[in-house]
């Protein structure tokens, strides 16, 4: 019986890491209230931009305003585990890409009051590798 046990705890302890994610790009950004962060998002023959800001810090929620292929939503983030994040999905999910869809998840990692910066991490998730994010520098 532990030998059946056994077995089963290492067959779950290998299939879960076979199901890790394994991101193509992290990027960590600091930003101050209404700065703006854009990306190009490249694929096949398709260039569209991806514009963030966040507008309102109080109670521990992070106001974000975002735009992608000129949709615009708005996220309220935490540091708690359930709501740090959104996800945004770069392509419209076909039955051939079902499980491997294209992704940026943007996710809340601190507020640092000495700066009144926000500090987030962007992750590409591209298990194809076709896609590619260009980060837009602002003159200045």
């Amino acid at each position: 019986m532990k030998t059946l046990l056994r077995f089963f705890l290492v067959l779950i302890i290998i299939s879960s890491t076979s199901y890790a994610l394994d991101f193509k790009q992290t990027i960590i950004i600091k930003l101050k209230k209404d700065e703006q962060k854009k990306f190009l998002v490249k694929y096949e023959n398709f260039v569209k931009l991806f514009d963030f800001r966040w507008t309102l810090y109080k109670n521990g929620g992070l106001v974000i305003h975002r735009s992608y292929d000129k949709m615009v939503a708005q996220n309220i983030l935490y540091k708690r585990y359930k709501n740090n994040s959104f996800r945004l999905d770069l392509k419209s999910r076909g039955e051939s890409q079902k499980f491997s869809t294209p992704y940026i998840l943007v996710k809340f990692e601190e507020f640092d009051y000495k700066t009144d910066e926000a500090v987030l991490k962007m992750f590409l998730y591209d298990n194809v590798g076709k896609v590619s994010l260009e980060e837009i520098k602002e003159r200045g």
